[in-house]
C-alpha cells in the first residue's frame, strides 16, 4: 500500500508520489520490494531475511537510510515482529511480511491529524506508536512485583521465584529494545545525509529523551526484581533458621532426659532408687519439670 503524508495519511497510487513533492509512505512485502524497488530510486539492494532480524538498528548509506525493526509483542514479550525499511528525503518504504506496519499506519490514520505534515513528524508518530502503551505496561509489571513482595512476606513459595525470573526476563527484553530505539532516534537526529529539516530534528530529540526515561524505568524495575530475589532468599533463610531453632530447642530439652534415661539404664546392682515404691513417679515428675523449665527458659530468652 502507498500513502501520502498530508494532514492525514492519504492512500494513493505509486504514480501519485513519484511526480509530486509530498513525502510518501510505502508498505511492501519482500516479494513486492524485489519487484518494484527501482520505483523508489534509492540505489540500494536490501537482502531481507526476517528470521535473521534480531535488532532495531539504522544504517547510514550514501543516498538513503536503511535498517530493521525488532519489536517485542507487548502481549507476549517472548515473541516479536520484524520488518525492514529504507528512506530518503522523499519518503520511507517499509518491507514487512508480518502485517505489523499496516496495523500501525491504520492507527495513525485514525488518530493523527497534522497541522504541518512532514516526514519527520510521521517518523516521530510511528516510533511513538511502537511504545505508546509501555508506561502502562511498566505499571502492570510493578504491580505484579508489589503483589509478589506481599506474598513473600506472608508465605514463601517456590513459584514466586519463578515468576520473579520471568518478569526479569521480560524487563531485560524491554531494556534492550529501549536502548536500541534510543540509538535509533539519536542516529536520526544526527541527520548525516541532510534528509531532514533542522527545525524538525526536535522530534527525534524528544523521542530519544522518552526512550531514555523508559530505559531508566526498566532499570528501576530490574533492580526491584533483584531486591525481591534477595528478599525471597532472606525469607527462606529465616524460615530455615526458625526450623533449626526449634530443632535445637527440642534437642536441648531432651538432652537431660536422655541423660536420666541413660543413667537409669545402667546395669548396676546397687541402685537404691530401683527399690523405692515412689521412684518411677518421682523420676517422671522430675523429667516433666525439666521439660517445662526448659521451655519457660527458652521462652524468656525469646528463642521460641
Amino acid at each position: 500500500m502507498y500513502f501520502l503524508i498530508r494532514s492525514i495519511l492519504t492512500a494513493c497510487e505509486p504514480a501519485d508520489f513519484t511526480v509530486g513533492k509530498e513525502p510518501y509512505v510505502a508498505v511492501l512485502t519482500s516479494e513486492e520490494w524485489e519487484k518494484d524497488r527501482e520505483l523508489f530510486d534509492m540505489g540500494i539492494d536490501l537482502d531481507l531475511h526476517p528470521e535473521e532480524i534480531h535488532n532495531t538498528e539504522i544504517e547510514v548509506n550514501y543516498d538513503s537510510l536503511t535498517g530493521t525493526f525488532f519489536v517485542p509483542d507487548r502481549n507476549d514479550l517472548s515473541t516479536s515482529r520484524c520488518f525492514a525499511f529504507a528512506l530518503d528525503e522523499k519518503g520511507i518504504v517499509f518491507i514487512d511480511d508480518s502485517g505489523a506496519v499496516l496495523q500501525v499506519l491504520e492507527s495513525i490514520r485514525a488518530s493523527r491529524k497534522w497541522k504541518l505534515p512532514c516526514l519527520e513528524r510521521f517518523l516521530y508518530d510511528f516510533l511513538e506508536y511502537i511504545v505508546h502503551n509501555d508506561l502502562r505496561l511498566m505499571e502492570k509489571l510493578e504491580n505484579r512485583l508489589n503483589g509478589i513482595e506481599k506474598d513473600i512476606l506472608t508465605e514463601v513459595r517456590e513459584d514466586q521465584m519463578k515468576t520473579i525470573n520471568e518478569i526479569r526476563r521480560e524487563i531485560r527484553v524491554l531494556r534492550i529494545h529501549y536502548e536500541q530505539l534510543m540509538d535509533f532516534g539519536q542516529e536520526l537526529e544526527e541527520n548525516e545525509n541532510g534528509f531532514f529539516r533542522e527545525k524538525n530534528l526536535r522530534y527525534f530529540h524528544m523521542f530519544s529523551n522518552r526512550m531514555a526515561r523508559l530505559y531508566d524505568v526498566a532499570n528501576s524495575l530490574r533492580d526491584y526484581t533483584g531486591q525481591l530475589g534477595d528478599l525471597y532468599q532472606s525469607q527462606i533463610d529465616l524460615k530455615q533458621n526458625r526450623i533449626m531453632t526449634i530443632l535445637t530447642v527440642v534437642t536441648s530439652i531432651f538432652m537431660p532426659l536422655t541423660l536420666i534415661t541413660g543413667w537409669y539404664g545402667m546395669n548396676f546392682r546397687h541402685m537404691p532408687e530401683l527399690d523405692w515404691p515412689s521412684a518411677y513417679p518421682l523420676v517422671f515428675v522430675c523429667c516433666l519439670l525439666i521439660a517445662i523449665g526448659s521451655l519457660l527458659f527458652f521462652k524468656k530468652k525469646k528463642w521460641l
